[in-house]
């Protein structure tokens, strides 16, 4: 289909067009939506636009115009209308964190095409794969905080929603055919209840950039303090950390230690620009990091908002209750994380339930989930607990902790 095919599209910018969309959203049974932010472009992502169609027409929304659009947020919370998501998590998390928004009767049609089998979800191949229609790439990393926005720019938005209410009336009718409905409810369910983790800064995190564990205790040091260095400048010119300096040009800097704004030219990565605007203040951090106590205990990575730390016991039990879902996923070609969440998993691997009363309240299993995963989910932590006994349990020598 092309773009003159697509009927005219309504930009919403200003009270009075968002009040007229309101009303037309109030007798529409089946709404899609989507979002389009700038991360790549800002130390924080914001809502730059809000796509929405329904009844056959397209909406974008300009949040940046100063759009009173609070009023989504009834339409957001009514269980009574579906909403429409592709991949909906990134959408609810920063919806709730910026505008408070709650939500309320989700379909998330990428969660369905992964249900249904497919091995490739995401927006464009599904697009591609039922109604032929070729996604423009191009503009995924644009920046949605400048305006004007290019035509470019409205035409490759609109499409992120146009087509997913057909698309939602094929999957719900193929859910339905093969007795899966309720997989992707229960997922859906799960997205609504998800809450946006505080945004905040961890020096430690530095322990994440690949390759860093390979640096000697004084080179981490440094590493560790250009780190919370380029954090802060990147927060001062708002944009992204890695729009200051790139990680492998940090462990450049931290392994090779230049003392001068010259020497910084022999870094790859260091560019004339990078030392032009922060060359001194490198330089400097390398300086005051060199005078420090090197770090020969390597910190421990923080924990991440809503990740799952076992101990030992419970990673491995973790793991033999992986196999069991992997199991599963490869025999009903449905994604795993949509049979059992990694979340529910660990709280199991915690927990060691000894009966099905137990595994339903500690795994919040819905009905289906119990049905199906139930048996051999107690099974497996019972011959767990019996290896723990026999002293087969673990791997020897097995001293790790690990993260789920």
């Amino acid at each position: 289909m092309k773009q003159a095919d697509l009927g005219p599209l309504h930009l919403v910018e200003d009270d009075q067009a968002m009040a007229h969309l309101l009303g037309f959203l109030r007798d529409q049974p089946v709404i899609a939506i989507d979002t389009e932010a700038d991360g790549f472009h800002s130390y924080r992502e914001h809502v730059c636009l809000i796509q929405i169609t329904a009844g056959e027409e397209d909406f974008i929304i300009d949040p940046l115009a100063k759009v009173d659009i609070s009023g989504l947020g009834e339409v957001l919370a009514d269980e009574r209308r579906i909403k429409l998501f592709h991949d909906s998590e990134f959408d609810i998390l920063i919806m709730k964190r910026d505008h408070g928004f709650e939500f309320r009767g989700l379909f998330d049609t990428r969660v369905a095409a992964a249900v249904l089998g497919s091995a490739a979800p995401g927006l464009a191949s599904v697009l591609d794969d039922h109604f032929g229609v070729k996604l423009d790439k191009s503009m995924q990393r644009s920046d949605w905080s400048q305006r004007p926005l290019s035509q470019k720019q409205i035409d490759y938005a609109r499409l992120d929603t146009h087509y997913l209410i057909p698309l939602y009336h094929e999957q719900r009718a193929s859910l339905a055919e093969r007795d899966l409905t309720m997989v992707l409810d229960t997922e859906c369910r799960r997205l609504e209840a998800i809450e946006p983790p505080p945004h905040e800064f961890k020096p430690d995190e530095f322990v994440r950039i690949k390759g860093a564990r390979n640096l000697r205790p004084q080179a981490r040091t440094i590493l560790k303090d250009l780190y919370i260095l380029r954090d802060r400048l990147a927060q001062e010119r708002d944009v992204p950390p890695f729009r200051v300096i790139a990680n492998h040009t940090m462990l450049d800097l931290a392994e090779h230690r230049p003392r001068t704004v010259a020497g910084l030219g022999e870094i790859k990565g260091c560019s004339g620009l990078i030392r032009s605007r922060y060359g001194k203040e490198i330089v400097d951090t390398i300086e005051a990091a060199l005078a420090k106590e090197p770090i020969r205990q390597w910190p421990s990575a923080p924990r991440k908002p809503g990740a799952d730390y076992l101990d030992e016991e419970a990673s491995e039990l973790n793991d033999r209750l992986k196999q069991i879902r992997k199991k599963a996923s490869d025999r009903r070609s449905i994604e795993a994380a949509y049979l059992l969440h990694r979340s529910a998993l660990a709280r199991i691997a915690t927990a060691r339930p000894k009966d099905e009363t137990t595994l339903q309240k500690v795994g919040q299993l819905a009905p289906w989930q119990m049905d199906w995963f139930a048996d051999p989910l107690l099974a497996c932590v019972a011959k767990f607990e019996a290896d723990l006994k026999a002293g087969t349990a673990l791997p020897k020598g097995n001293s790790r902790r690990r993260r789920n």
